[in-house]
């Protein structure tokens, strides 16, 4: 076949019907998503009661708070390509049933050693699923204006569903015990395995070539031990020897796995995707503004339930207008895009992020919910603005065959960027209220080391003084709270703005209706300039 054969089927490819059943697609892949997001926030309030019943050590609660992500980030780019492989539906269902079965053994876990191996287990199921959903809708939705659409749907509904942990941990937490936050998740799932085996399509890449069993591992523990090394910075400080070792780990596996990804005909991470702008300005975009706005959840779960002293419930629910704006806004995302243009719409939504974060940056002990509300509204809204677009592009601009893998990529890139945001910009959100807590001399010191742990020790039920002096400490602490929290969001602010300049300038020459790109191995040069043109319109 010539390469105009090749480019001719290519566009009759691009323009064939959608799928009949593509949304119902959608609604399955949507509510595969919303469990990860929920899952990834609904541990931290059954903490307090599977600590009570199960009496792990304070080492083995770290693993019970990070084990999940660990296994998640780690295997991301494996099974993107796995999906790839062997069928995106197959490892979607596949996951999905694991998950299921890893949240029955969580709930009813009898120890803490099998609340790790199972919360273990949940990783690695959750990282079937979370690129399989992506690849699929990129794969189902051959129409570009409605694959932008159902892109941003599936996008608002993901960032909605981390909002929704605190709120179901909060409502089944008042109930039940602290396994029904994880037993919720099977009658879900259960829907999900038997609607997906009727109405998702199977779809896999044709050509994969033999898979590196060499780069697997590799690919594994550079990520784990970047990951462990990030995630642990943040906890205990850059002077912990694990942080070093795990960080010299996984930087010398990525190397050695990066340089081999170039060097053997069938790469487990295509490094040739990179090449392309559109594939990697989307991507440094979402990693940059993941990477600042990660801390805000955090410095404002704090500050609702510690500085206002509201509950865990309260604390979810008053977060929740952000990520519903999210999920109505997603629409919008699409109906921009012909208008005004990619670029255009990726730097507005990150503009409306940061002018947001400036304004919640703005908060103090005694403001009103109600003047907050409307910046929790427009961050929503630039959050669905900036992914819908990006994840669209980044899918969009390389060929059905890899979207698994560059699902994948993009997904570790929003992993990494997440990680990092919490450990810098919380490790700064800590610094600046340790280093404005003014607390009152004479206090015990017991009161104080508490104090200057967290908010939380100084302020409300966790704190352990009362009467006039508890009230100063109080006092004090929602002070240089609010001070670091100006702080952080400031700075987030400032590199999301800088984020919105170089997406600008990175996708200002991808067209609002992306044609399919040329794969590499059907007549595109080896460098990718074939594709790029192709995608660019240059």
């Amino acid at each position: 076949m010539t390469k105009n054969q090749q480019t001719a089927q290519r566009a009759q490819s691009s323009t064939t019907p959608s799928d009949p059943r593509r949304w119902a697609v959608l609604a399955i892949c949507c509510v595969a998503a919303a469990l990860l997001g929920i899952d990834t926030s609904v541990l931290n309030y059954a903490i307090p009661s599977l600590v009570t019943d199960l009496k792990p050590s304070g080492t083995e609660i770290l693993w019970i708070a990070d084990i999940y992500g660990f296994a998640l980030g780690g295997l991301l780019v494996v099974m993107g390509n796995l999906g790839d492989r062997i069928g995106r539906k197959k490892l979607l269902l596949l996951g999905a049933g694991a998950f299921g079965v890893a949240s029955v053994l969580t709930a009813y876990a009898t120890s803490p050693e099998m609340l790790i191996g199972a919360r273990a287990l949940l990783g690695v199921a959750g990282a079937t699923i979370m690129p399989s959903t992506l690849s699929i809708v990129r794969n189902v939705f051959t129409d570009p204006r409605e694959r932008t659409t159902a892109v941003g749907i599936s996008g608002g509904v993901g960032a909605g569903s981390f909002a929704l942990g605190p709120v179901v941990g909060g409502a089944l937490l008042d109930h039940f015990w602290w396994g029904s936050v994880f037993l919720i998740n099977v009658p879900v799932l259960l829907a999900v395995v038997i609607a997906g085996a009727i109405v998702l399509p199977e779809s896999r890449n044709p050509d994969p070539g033999r898979l590196d069993w060499i780069s697997v591992p590799l690919s594994i523990a550079g990520l784990l031990g970047v990951i462990f090394a990030i995630k642990t910075a943040a906890r205990d400080g850059v002077h912990e020897p694990s942080v070093w070792i795990a960080a010299a780990i996984g930087a010398g596996c990525l190397i050695v796995f990066l340089r081999r990804q170039t060097r053997i005909a069938s790469p487990l991470l295509d490094i040739r995707l990179f090449r392309n702008p559109a594939f990697t300005g989307s991507v440094s975009a979402n990693l940059v503004a993941i990477f600042a706005s990660a801390s805000l959840s955090l410095a404002f779960s704090l500050y609702f339930q510690a500085v206002r002293g509201w509950s865990p419930l309260m604390a979810g629910l008053a977060l929740l207008p952000g990520p519903l704006s999210a999920a109505f806004a997603a629409p919008l995302s699409s109906a921009l895009v012909p208008r005004i243009g990619r670029a255009k719409v990726v730097a507005l939504g990150l503009v409306l992020m940061s002018v947001s974060m400036v304004g919640l940056g703005l908060v103090t002990p005694d403001s009103s919910y109600w003047l907050l509300l409307p910046a929790l509204i427009v961050n929503g809204a630039g959050i669905t603005l900036t992914f819908t677009v990006t994840f669209d592009t980044a899918m969009a601009s390389v060929p059905k065959e890899r979207s698994g893998a560059a699902a994948a990529i993009s997904e570790t890139a929003m992993e990494l960027g997440g990680a990092l945001g919490i450990a810098v910009l919380g490790s700064v959100l800590t610094g600046v209220y340790r280093g404005g807590l003014d607390l009152p001399a004479g206090i015990p010191a017991g009161a104080a080391q508490a104090a200057r742990e967290s908010v939380g020790g100084a302020v409300g039920p966790g704190a352990q003084l009362s009467g006039p002096m508890g009230r100063q400490v109080a006092e004090t602490a929602s002070q240089a709270f609010t001070h670091s929290m100006h702080v952080t969001t400031l700075a987030g602010a400032g590199l999301i703005a800088v984020a919105a300049v170089i997406a600008f300038c990175t996708l200002r020459g991808v067209p609002a209706v992306i044609d399919e790109p040329a794969d590499e191995k059907d007549g595109a040069t080896a460098d990718g300039t074939d594709g790029a043109r192709e995608l660019v319109g240059s």
